[in-house]
């Protein structure tokens, strides 16, 4: 099994995500979080924390897991669990940085639900979550 974070940096209203460059193996041209692959041994939040830095130059500071999928596999130990988090404070500015993404944008919520390629259908459970939560 693989574990993936994302974060979901939120600001007024709005949700960073990022288009995933056509050049990725998994989940290429697709709306997703920033985030990425939890090492071994390593705890889940240090995993975000060390992928957001990477991916947009942001020190998260308060975060919060809201919750967790798992894609499907014939084989248990090919499943890919992916653990969402909030982040609603971080220090320094976002910025696009390596590979992974070939654009960041803040997304308001309308424009959130209705994006045609988003990575995951699950991701509109989560922002109408969001949304009644009065988070975005």
């Amino acid at each position: 099994m693989t574990d993936i974070v994302n974060g979901l940096l939120l600001q007024n209203n709005h949700v960073l995500m990022g288009l995933r460059s056509p050049a990725r193996q998994n989940f290429a041209n697709v709306w997703s979080f920033p985030g990425g692959h939890v090492e071994a041994g390593e705890k889940l939040e240090a995993a975000l924390l060390r992928e957001l830095k990477e991916e947009t130059g942001i020190q998260a500071e308060a975060f919060a897991k809201i919750t967790e999928f798992r894609t499907q596999a014939d084989d248990p130990q090919d499943a890919i669990v992916f653990h969402l988090f909030t982040v609603t404070q971080w220090q320094g500015e976002t910025e696009n940085l390596g590979d992974e993404h070939t654009e960041l944008r803040w997304v308001g919520f309308e424009e959130a639900v209705s994006l045609p390629d988003l990575a995951f259908p699950e991701y509109r459970e989560v922002f109408d979550v969001l949304r009644e939560r009065g988070e975005l």
